[in-house]
This record gives structure tokens, sequence and C-alpha cells, in this order.
């Protein structure tokens, strides 16, 4: 095939570098080398065309292998595929059955454990409830006795405090009749001493008045006296008196 293909690009160039002749679409080519080439090509056809058989027989060959290669091939692998979904599903089987059985046996783990818990819950409710009830009982006897302890106490604190109360006021109303006695006696010295005053200040008004009275009666004798003896000086010295009226 290739000296086919050879042969064909030769003889297109020769006619591409063959003379033209003038006023025609032809041209002029060497019959020789152009017939040679023919006869390569004729000569090279069959060979090819048998080796173009060989290899459409070689490819129908392998073409036929490959399709009972690849059905064998498929074949086996539907059977494997088959097997492992078989043993998958078996095994998926197993797992679930193992699973389930696991998850019955941890639920019940899981009730007796919680069964467990609640007795035991229920078994320490009703033992702090009985210690709770008894603890109840004895503060509340306690309080009790601490109520009537602190009531008695009071009661007592109570009368001895009534008890003061009586004599302190006994005691406050004689102190309140002492002081009232004081008071009166206070209020007559007071009114005493104010009348006593009066008397006295009466007394030393009149004293002092009599004095002042003595006092005037001095000074208009001891004026007396003066004009007397100036009226004498003026007259034995012979001047008038202008001063006296």
């Amino acid at each position: 095939m290739y000296r086919v293909f050879e042969a064909l690009d030769e003889l297109g160039a020769i006619v591409e570098e063959a003379r033209g002749v003038p006023m025609t679409a032809g041209c002029v080519v060497p019959r020789g080398d152009v017939l040679e080439l023919i006869d390569d090509i004729k000569a090279a056809i069959p060979g090819e065309l048998d080796d173009a058989q060989d290899v459409l027989d070689a490819r129908d060959s392998l073409l036929r292998e490959a399709k009972e290669h690849s059905e064998s091939t498929v074949s086996t692998a539907n059977a494997e595929a088959d097997s492992m979904v078989n043993h998958a599903r078996a095994e998926a089987d197993r797992l679930l059955a193992d699973a389930k059985s696991q998850a019955d046996r941890m639920v019940a783990e899981a009730r007796q454990h919680s069964e467990r818990m609640v007795g035991e819950a229920r078994e320490e409710a009703v033992r702090i409830s009985a210690t709770a009830k008894r603890e109840y009982e004895a503060a509340t006897g306690r309080a009790k006795s601490e109520a009537d302890r602190l009531i008695e106490n009071g009661n007592l604190t109570y009368e001895k405090a009534v008890q003061e109360g009586i004599k302190e006021q006994q005691r406050l109303v004689s102190q309140t009749e002492i002081v009232a006695t004081a008071n009166a006696e206070a209020t007559r010295l007071i009114d005493s001493a104010h009348a006593e005053a009066d008397r006295l200040r009466g007394e030393c008004d009149i004293y002092v008045d009599s004095k002042l009275a003595e006092f005037e009666d001095f000074l208009n004798g001891t004026i007396r006296s003066v004009g007397r003896g100036r009226h004498q000086l003026r007259t034995a010295a012979g001047t008038h008196d202008y001063a006296v009226r």
C-alpha cells in the first residue's frame, strides 16, 4: 500500500511539472515514466490488497477473541459479583443478627440496671424518709420543749417585771408626793421672798426719799446762806446785785 501511494505521488508530480499545450488545458508528459508508474501501481495493488485482507482477517479474529474474552470476563465478573453479593448479603444478615442480638442483650442489661437502680433509689427514699421522720419528730420534740421552757421563763419574767413595775410605780408615786410638797414649799418661799423684797424695796425707797429730802433741805439752806453772803459782800463793796432778782 505504501508503494501505491508513493507511485501516485510521483505521478502527480510529473503532471504538475509537465509543459502545457498552448491554447488548451492539456499538457505534455513523458509517456514512459507515466506508464512505468502505472505498472508499479498495478503490480503493488494485489499485494496491498492481500495485506489489507490479512489485516481484516486478523481484525476479525482479534474481535472474536476480544468478544469471547469479554463475554468470559463478563460471565466471570457476573459470577464473582453474584458470589460477592451473596457473600455480602450473608455477611449483612450475620451482622444484622449479631447487632440485633447485641442490642437485645444491651436492652436487657439496661432494663436490669434500671430496675436495680430504681429498687435502690426506692430503698434509699424509704430510708431517707424514715430518717427525716425521726429527725422531724426529734426536732419537733426539742422545739416543743424549748418553747415550753421559753414560755415558762417568759411568764416568770413577766410576773417579775410586773412586780418590779408595781414597786417602781409605788416608789415613783411616793417620790411624786415628795416632789409636789417640795414644789409647794419652793413656791411658798419664792412668794415670801418676793414679798420680803417688795417690802425691803419700799422701805429703801422711803429711806432714800427721806435722805434726799434732808439733803435737799440742806442744799437749800446752803444756797440761801451763800446768797446772803454774796449779798452782804456786794452791799459792803457798794455794787449792785444784778444776779439776784
